[in-house]
Formats: structure tokens, C-alpha cells, sequence
């Protein structure tokens, strides 16, 4: 079978049509680092890793490019609050964001492209787009894109001129309100970078598609990112990036996640419900998040709430449950070994039929869990350890393709709850040597101290009540 997509350029569902045989490039909008990665980032993050572990799983080989947007006014106004420049801010927060990635069990990006390395790149689509006459220079050095002037503009949000014209303050210098800054002339005080224009910095929308562009080619595959960037970014994207290079479609297919909400609630700091994935990862394991993510289909809103995530718990505990060993000396009847087997080979094509269909993860969820049920009834039937254990290595390498790790899970589970005296002491002092690092603003010893215990496998968690540590990335 073939896969299908739904398509937010079209609205409808296409089938994936690769530009080069068996490989997909595909671009992700990553975050802005100016703060710590909260559980709305994860969301967007676990729906294209299992986009892409699915790609891989059905033999493509995925070009992933995940940008960072380290050039914004947020991570500017952090760096003056903190008094630190904005290059250790966004760097403390892209190395924050990675390490959360790796305990989320998020496969590492092909490349991690920073803006404020990418200038050659953003600077040259500019000029070209300059040279074409679709985008002009004002009086105070910045540029802008003449948005009436790209025809089709609004195709893949839907939403007008106006629209357009109520996304960005007015400057002064705009030949037509609609217009959308690519170059902003420097501010005292901000980073800045020279350019045909002077000294600047680029806007927003631009770094996507020059990076997409130099790193991808001048048409993708598919471009992903949440439902929020749909309009203005999105739609600036395709009108910059075409309007440059000539070719349509910029992206044969767009994909957009639905989005996280709390309690039914957008998260908000001033609602008090923002959760950030350190906190979420203080509390509970980190499958727990990304089942929670995959039992709703990736274009629908996920709503976050204490009896969502206690499902989620449950379903996870019965997932490592299915991987208890075979009872001592079970031998089984040869009916109950085939019903198992049959069982094994239909969940396999389940899940691909499922995922075939537009990444249907609530689908694929549901073929696990009829393994799940088929593996009980098989150990309760005395089914022997080899039969057993081949059907839990499939439900294992299945689960393995939505980013699940269970027989991590399974082990933890087995194990059971202890503590060791020693240890906890030695963390004690580590942690006490990074708060006193915290203190004295050495952000990069503070850093080091937590990165290498990531690499032993341990987390550090900061809290308002100081830091706490716990097993597991």
C-alpha cells in the first residue's frame, strides 16, 4: 500500500509522491529558544518523529531538517533582563531543548540549523528576491515582500490581504500594508548583522525558507510544524520561497499538527497551566507523554488533563505488562501457539494499514493493545517462552516504529521501586555544587554538571523548590 496524507494545501488526502525515489525531505519549524521547552514543543516534536520512524519503517530514507530560531526579539528582551548575551541565551536554551528531545526518545534531526549561522543563505534569497522586483528596500534599511504582487497569496490558510496587513506593526516605510518585513534595519543594542541594506537582522518568516532551500533543495517533500504557524509563517513561506526560485509547489505536502491545550485551555503562564517538559518528566515517564500524544490522531487537539494522563499511565503499565516472561516450565498447547502467531502477523499489517492512512497513530495504537490482549491470554494459557517471546518481540519492535521504548519499560517495571542511600547522598553534594554554579551566574558550569549526568543516564529537574534528580533521560 502506498501512503496517504492529508494535505493542508489542498485539504484533501494525497498519495506520497517522493521527488527523489525513496527519499523525503522533510522540513520542521522548531522552536525559539528564549525559554525552557515546554510539553506543546514535545507534541510537535513526537508527531514528526513518528512521521519519520514510519517513513524509515517503510524504507525511505528522510532528509529531517529542524530549524532554531535563535535571533527574535523574545530571546533579545531575555538577554537584557538576565544581562547575558542573547547568543548564551538561545544557546543554553537549544542545548535545554536537545537533551529534553533525548529523553523523549526523539530521534536526533539529520541538521539543526541555527539563523544567526545561516545569514549568507537569508541575505542572498533576499537580494534575489530584491533583483526580481518582489521585494524593495525602504528608506530606513529594512526590506520588505510585496505580498500583493505573489499570486495565489492566501491559498494555504485561506485568509485575505487584510488578513495579512493586522500580522505586523505598520512601519512607516511599507509601500502597501499586506507587505511582510524580510530584512529589519538594526536597533541599538540588538544583534546585528551586515547586509547590501546595512546593518540588520532578518524577519521571521525568511529564515525558514532559506534554510529549507540550501539544506533541502528548492522544493520539499513535506514541511511540518503546528497549526499556529499555518498563517502568517507558513503562507509567507510559499510566497517567499517560490516567488525566488521559480518552482511550484515550494512543498508538495503540508502537514500541521493539532495543538495541546490544558483543561481544555490554551497553556498560558498568565492562565497558570503552562507545564514545561522538565516538570511534566519530574513526574511521570516519558512514554507516558508521547502515548498520551499518539492516542488522538496528529491533526486534532490533544487536551491535556489528570485523567487523560492517568489513561495514558495505564495503557503504558499494560503495554510493559504484555513483556512479563512465560510461566516456569510452560509448554502450551499448539492451537494457543498459532492463534499467538496469527495474532503477531495481523498486528504487523494493522498498524501498517493504519499508519498508511494519514499516520492514523490512534489506529496503530489499537492493533498494539490486540497484541497486548492476544500475549495475556497466551501466557495464561501456558504458552512456552520461545512462542511467547517471539510475539513480544514483535509488539516491542512494533511500538520501537511510534518511538515507544517498552522493553525499557518492561525492565523498569521488573525491577520495582528502591533507593540506594550513597547514591542520593552523592547527588545531594553534585546538585548543591550546580546551585552554588547557578548562584554565581556560571551558567556553563551549571550546564556541565547537568549534561553529564544526562550522559550517566540521570536527570536533573529544577524546580521553584530547588533541583531534583531521578533515573532515566
Amino acid at each position: 500500500m502506498s501512503i496517504r496524507i492529508t494535505n493542508s494545501f489542498s485539504r484533501q488526502m494525497e498519495t506520497l509522491e517522493t521527488i527523489e525515489p525513496h527519499v523525503v525531505r522533510l522540513y520542521v519549524c522548531g522552536v525559539t529558544v528564549y525559554d525552557a521547552a515546554h510539553i506543546g514543543h514535545a507534541m510537535s516534536a513526537l508527531v514528526f518523529d513518528v512521521v519519520r520512524r514510519y517513513l524509515e519503517h517503510r524504507g525511505y530514507q528522510v532528509r529531517h531538517v529542524v530549524n532554531f530560531t535563535d535571533v527574535d526579539d523574545k530571546i533579545i528582551r531575555r538577554s537584557l533582563e538576565e544581562g547575558v548575551s542573547a547568543y548564551e541565551i538561545a544557546d543554553r536554551y537549544a542545548r535545554d531543548y536537545l537533551i529534553g528531545m533525548k529523553r523523549l526518545n526523539v530521534l536526533p534531526a539529520t541538521l539543526y540549523p541555527r539563523v544567526s549561522s545561516e545569514m549568507p543563505a537569508i541575505i542572498a534569497m533576499i537580494q534575489t528576491l530584491v533583483a526580481k522586483d518582489q521585494a524593495y528596500a525602504a528608506e530606513n534599511g529594512d526590506v520588505y515582500f510585496r505580498s500583493r504582487r505573489f499570486h495565489g497569496y492566501g491559498r494555504l490558510s485561506g485568509r485575505s490581504f487584510e488578513d495579512a496587513e493586522s500580522q505586523e506593526p505598520e512601519s512607516g516605510f511599507k509601500e502597501d500594508p499586506a507587505d511582510f518585513a524580510l530584512w529589519k534595519a538594526a536597533k541599538p543594542g540588538e544583534p546585528a548583522w551586515d547586509s547590501p541594506w546595512g546593518q540588520g537582522r532578518p524577519g521571521w518568516h525568511i529564515e525558514c525558507s532559506a534554510m529549507a532551500g540550501r539544506h533541502l533543495g528548492e522544493q520539499i517533500d513535506i514541511h511540518g510544524g503546528g497549526m499556529d504557524l499555518l498563517f502568517p509563517h507558513h503562507e509567507n513561506e510559499i510566497a517567499q520561497s517560490e516567488a525566488a526560485s521559480g518552482c511550484h509547489p515550494f512543498s508538495r505536502i503540508w502537514m500541521h499538527n493539532g495543538m495541546l491545550r490544558v483543561n481544555g485551555e490554551k497553556m498560558s503562564k498568565s492562565l497558570g497551566n503552562f507545564i514545561t517538559l522538565d516538570d511534566f518528566l519530574a513526574r511521570f515517564d516519558p512514554d507516558v507523554l508521547r502515548l498520551l500524544v499518539l492516542s488522538s490522531h496528529y491533526r486534532k487537539p490533544v487536551n491535556y488533563t489528570d485523567d487523560a494522563i492517568l489513561a495514558a499511565q495505564k495503557g503504558l503499565e499494560r503495554l510493559w505488562g504484555a513483556l512479563k516472561p512465560a510461566r516456569p516450565g510452560a509448554s502450551g498447547h499448539q492451537a494457543d501457539i498459532d492463534r499467538l502467531v496469527e495474532a503477531a502477523s495481523q498486528t504487523c499489517m494493522d498498524l501498517d494499514r493504519a499508519m498508511d492512512d494519514d499516520f492514523g497513530t490512534p489506529g496503530a495504537l489499537s492493533a498494539l493493545f490486540g497484541l497486548v490482549t492476544e500475549i495475556n491470554r497466551a501466557r495464561d494459557a501456558g504458552v512456552d517462552a520461545e512462542s511467547l517471546g517471539q510475539a513480544q518481540a514483535t509488539l516491542a519492535s512494533l511500538g520501537g516504529i511510534l518511538g515507544l521504548d517498552l522493553p525499557r519499560g518492561a525492565a523498569h517495571m521488573s525491577r520495582g521501586a528502591g533507593g540506594d542511600h550513597a547514591v542520593d547522598g552523592l547527588m545531594a553534594l553534585v546538585l548543591e555544587l550546580r546551585a552554588r554554579a547557578r548562584e554565581a551566574r556560571d551558567w556553563a558550569a551549571s550546564d556541565t554538571i547537568r549534561d553529564r549526568l544526562a550522559e550517566l543516564g540521570l536527570s536533573v529537574v529544577d524546580t521553584p523548590d530547588g533541583a531534583t534528580w531521578r533515573h532515566g533521560n
